[in-house]
């Protein structure tokens, strides 16, 4: 076990006409028993990659109009960042022991309060970088690129259950299905690129709360996110099998016959997103391949990513697919590290973060720097989150409990302000003890950066108006440049 923490971090700054859609008319349980049928018949005898359609014709359940545009695409005020890179570190890191010291935690380690015994972390806390602020030894990579993070120390969120809490995190709702924030930001923004989707996420397994983490709900189908596995083959069948004219032929006459259906079913929008599904699929096929060719990357990258000369898919894989399908224009790509048993869910022993951290440091410190050397951070936040954070006190002896109350996430790029610190949590980092940031507020703040006004940014579903930020959230101005 380490030493004392380090007290104080370097920086520390501290606070100071809606738009609509109508939702469409349900059809009935037959005709759209019909319409999957048929697409699917068609799908099963195509050239078009049949797990990519998959993925974006899941959106059949959603019962939102497809707006006929790649979003609404109008920015409310003039964005700090153009996309958005979020990390979603699965299972609950512990605050205590990577971004949030406690001297008074090493001092009474083994006191027991009512809610159990006291636990000193595992890595030591030292400063970093010009702005001092202190990392554990848990992060060896990313703290020497701590001054360009901004470090969150009073998040709080309302679950502390797994499920809950992932799903609040992605859609601001911990008991509801409702949109994703990419899909919020797809509708809000479109894409830079058509031939590519707005919304990416790169996930090894499906996480807790499933596909829905990534779903579009009541917002019009095209929005979900699509899906890519890491690997040699992240989107199947994406390269063409046939020549061009004549997979051009057979959507045309597609394209036809999508046309008469439509007509017959007053342009009933879950077939438009459907139809949009096909399009979105047919133009992948002259990007996406690209976009997964690691051979065009220099040896010197790989290595720093730390993928190996194999190319065997890692954290590393999934770090360098977000910088470049950022280069290629996609709005917002999460990356998720952690699923199923591979999590940093630490119930038993506090040591099982190391493991996970070896794993994520050197990427996502890669990520930053590749980012600043090609001059894309001024333009891309980079979000760096988890559900919850670890209890202050001992589980199965060397092991932290889910902590809902307080816990840490940092951003970078895209207009915060790098070096700094915001908010703080208790002497033993059991609640929030100064500037707390709900999920609404973080949700907020990001729509923000991106020049979306999160009270604005609503959509009308079943009789009300919708928004990532429910009834709340405010934006966190003091960690703006």
């Amino acid at each position: 076990m380490g030493g004392p923490a380090c007290e104080h971090a370097g920086s520390r700054i501290r606070a100071g006409g809606t738009r609509s859609q109508v939702s469409g008319t349900m059809t009935i349980d037959t005709e759209r028993k019909q319409r999957r049928q048929f697409l699917q018949s068609w799908v099963g005898s195509s050239t078009l990659f049949p797990a990519l359609l998959a993925e974006l014709l899941s959106a059949e359940d959603s019962r939102a109009p497809e707006s006929g545009r790649a979003g609404l695409g109008i920015a409310h005020f003039p964005p700090r960042a153009k996309r958005v890179i979020v990390v979603f570190l699965q299972g609950g890191l512990s605050h205590l022991d990577s971004f949030d010291p406690k001297p008074h935690l090493w001092r009474d380690a083994g006191r027991v309060l009512p809610e159990g015994r006291l636990l000193a972390p595992l890595w030591k806390f030292h400063r970093r970088g010009e702005s001092g602020t202190p990392v554990s030894d848990l992060f060896p990579y990313l703290s020497h690129q701590v001054d360009d993070l901004c470090v969150l120390r009073s998040l709080h969120t309302d679950s502390s259950d797994h499920t809950s809490a992932t799903q609040g995190m992605h859609t601001g709702s911990a008991t509801l299905a409702r949109p994703s924030m990419g899909s919020w930001v797809s509708y809000g923004l479109g894409t830079f690129n058509q031939n590519l989707p707005s919304f990416v996420v790169v996930s090894e397994r499906t996480p807790r709360a499933g596909k829905q983490i990534w779903g579009p709900a009541f917002l019009p189908g095209s929005h979900q996110g699509v899906r890519v596995v890491p690997g040699d083959i992240p989107v199947a069948n994406a390269n063409r099998r046939d020549p061009l004219d004549v997979q051009r032929s057979q959507l045309r006459l597609l394209a036809s016959l999508n046309r008469r259906h439509l007509q017959a079913r007053d342009h009933d929008g879950q077939l438009t997103a459907r139809i949009k599904s096909f399009e979105t699929a047919f133009r992948m096929q002259t990007e996406a391949p690209d976009a997964f060719n690691f051979s065009q990357e220099s040896a010197a990258t790989l290595a720093a990513y730390g993928i190996p000369a194999t190319g065997k898919p890692g954290f590393g894989w999934q770090c360098l697919a977000a910088r470049r399908l950022a280069e290629r224009g996609v709005r917002f790509i999460e990356l998720i590290h952690g699923t199923g048993s591979i999590s940093w869910d630490s119930h038993q022993d506090m040591a099982e973060h190391k493991k996970y951290a070896l794993q994520a440091d050197r990427p996502l410190a890669a990520l930053l720097v590749d980012l600043k050397q090609r001059g894309m951070l001024d333009e891309t936040l980079v979000v760096c989150t988890t559900e919850f954070g670890r209890t202050p006190w001992a589980e199965n002896v060397q092991g932290r409990g889910h902590h809902a109350t307080v816990f840490s996430s940092w951003l970078a790029g895209g207009g915060v302000r790098g070096g700094v610190t915001y908010g703080a949590s208790d002497e033993y980092g059991h609640r929030v003890a100064d500037d707390p940031v709900h999920v609404h507020d973080f949700h907020a703040t990001i729509l923000h950066l991106l020049g979306l006004d999160h009270t604005r940014l609503t959509y009308r579903y079943a009789g009300r108006d919708f928004r990532l930020t429910d009834v709340a959230g405010r934006v966190v101005r003091a960690i703006l440049t």
